[in-house]
């Protein structure tokens, strides 16, 4: 019955004066001040050990509203501050994916959710950009083809980083400008944003969408899909707008719950591109992942101590009653481990780090996977040369299936045949790596019957017929890309 005597204040084991605010691991008291220093002097140094990112570069950060996107925002916004310094050089601008279609919104709360995200990239002065998931529908195929490398892109050709500082600093003098300005903010980029907020797309796109969505047999491919579609908008929104490099907010948390959950889905091979900090399987378009070296809870506390704003979205749909996803099974078995062990995830990231990217490498467009355009890795095993003669789900179980419920089945009362077509499903298997052959078995599942998937707010439930191909399921530009393979 005691009242718990109070704690003593730590004193910070940086500057030694000031009161810890935080601890951010065992023994590593902070106050702000400092802790807002090593947070600034972390990113800059995850940015000049890599030098992938030349001096007046146009890259392109893609935002989701969540807190390490948000952070990374600030971060870029405090870089290219005149107080700055040692400045960032590169030419940013921002890009939104609105995916509220599957993740059970509303239109009402789909345009409170993009007004939010308006004001947000408003407020940086960058030029942004907002995009619909609904657009990937209207992607073309060129998206599944790397783009030609940029000059000095990989570091093996064109100038290197010390030619290109140089060449950069002598072009501001030339300008009259002594590298005062900040790139970020000049007229001819700041209006390259909407001129306007874009408007939702129409209902039948909604429900095309959705329809690919729901043709998904679990929550793990719905996940994958998801983050599919989003990477294709992101790396076509750069090509066109003319940004060689793409940042992604992802923490170190997440890349540990990213790289446990590529093993578990079969991407062993592709981890280092999966997870690294750079990602160059798109050729023209370079993603970099600066943020990596930041726990989620790093990022949450600078978040509330320097006033960052964020917006929070539902996660994805799921059916009723269904078991969550190897993505969100993954997350909760990591952060439980976390809570008893504290160097749980950094030591899965640390793993991660010793992995090389040369297994991601494709020979050839033949050697090259249509969905994740890393090398295929399905030499034999399972997957050789049995797919195609088995069908998708396996054809005599349904076939004796199909013939007990019709023997069954009153004569007034038709059964439909569903036709499994295994020889058009089994054209796209050889194009395919071994993760994306699990994830496309899910995708192109049999759907259609009436009341088997869930409505969403907002958009008329789906009234399709009994028998459906279920390739028309899948992206048209994938399609259309399969095709032309």
């Amino acid at each position: 019955d005691r009242p718990c005597p109070r704690s003593h204040p730590r004193t910070c084991m940086k500057c030694g004066q000031g009161t810890a605010a935080l601890v951010i691991r065992v023994g590593d008291p902070f106050c702000r001040g400092c802790f807002r220093e090593y947070f600034v002097h972390k990113f800059r140094a995850m940015l000049g050990k890599n030098r992938v990112i030349f001096p007046g570069e146009k890259v392109l950060l893609a935002v989701s509203g969540g807190p390490a996107s948000s952070a990374m925002i600030r971060q870029v916004q405090e870089g290219l501050s005149r107080e700055a310094a040692k400045r960032l050089r590169f030419v940013p601008g921002l890009v939104y994916v609105e995916e509220g279609a599957v993740r059970r919104q509303s239109p009402e709360q789909r345009e409170q959710t993009l007004a939010q995200m308006e004001t947000l990239l408003q407020a940086t002065g960058f030029p942004y950009h907002l995009i619909h998931l609904e657009e990937a529908l209207e992607l073309p195929p060129s998206i599944l083809q790397p783009g030609l490398e940029r000059a000095g892109a990989s570091g093996t050709s064109g100038p290197s980083y010390k030619e290109a500082v140089d060449s950069f600093i002598q072009q501001q003098r030339q300008d009259g400008d002594g590298g005062s300005s900040v790139p970020g903010h000049s007229s001819q980029d700041a209006a390259a944003g909407p001129s306007a907020t874009p408007r939702l797309p129409g209902a039948a796109q909604t429900q095309e969408l959705l329809r690919s969505f729901e043709a998904a047999g679990t929550a793990t491919a719905r996940e994958e899909l998801l983050q599919m579609l989003r990477t294709h908008l992101i790396v076509q929104t750069a090509r066109l707008r003319g940004y060689g490099k793409v940042m992604m907010g992802e923490s170190l948390t997440r890349v540990a719950v990213k790289l446990l959950t590529n093993l578990s889905l079969g991407r062993g091979a592709f981890l280092a591109v999966d997870t690294g900090f750079t990602d160059q399987r798109h050729g023209d378009v370079m993603v970099v992942r600066p943020m990596r070296d930041y726990t989620a809870k790093e990022i949450a506390f600078y978040n509330r101590f320097f006033g960052v704003p964020t917006v929070i979205v539902p996660p994805l749909f799921t059916k009723h009653r269904e078991k969550p996803s190897i993505h969100q099974l993954v997350e909760r078995f990591l952060l439980g481990l976390q809570e008893e062990f504290p160097s749980t995830i950094s030591t899965v990231y640390r793993t991660g780090e010793k992995l090389s990217p040369e297994p991601a490498k494709a020979s050839s467009e033949s050697q090259r996977c249509l969905l994740c355009l890393c090398g295929l890795d399905t030499e034999g095993g399972e997957w050789g040369g049995q797919w195609g003669a088995r069908g998708i789900w396996g054809a005599a179980p349904r076939s004796r299936a199909r013939s007990q419920a019709t023997a069954a089945a009153p004569l007034s009362v038709p059964v439909p045949i569903l036709v499994p077509r295994a020889e058009s499903k089994a054209a796209y298997i050889p194009m395919l790596c071994y993760s994306c052959r699990l994830t496309f078995k899910e995708l192109v599942r049999f759907w259609g019957a009436g009341g088997r998937f869930p409505a969403v707010m907002g958009v008329p439930r789906l009234t399709a017929p009994l028998v459906q191909g279920p390739l028309d399921t899948l992206p048209p530009y994938v399609r259309a890309e399969a095709q032309r393979r």
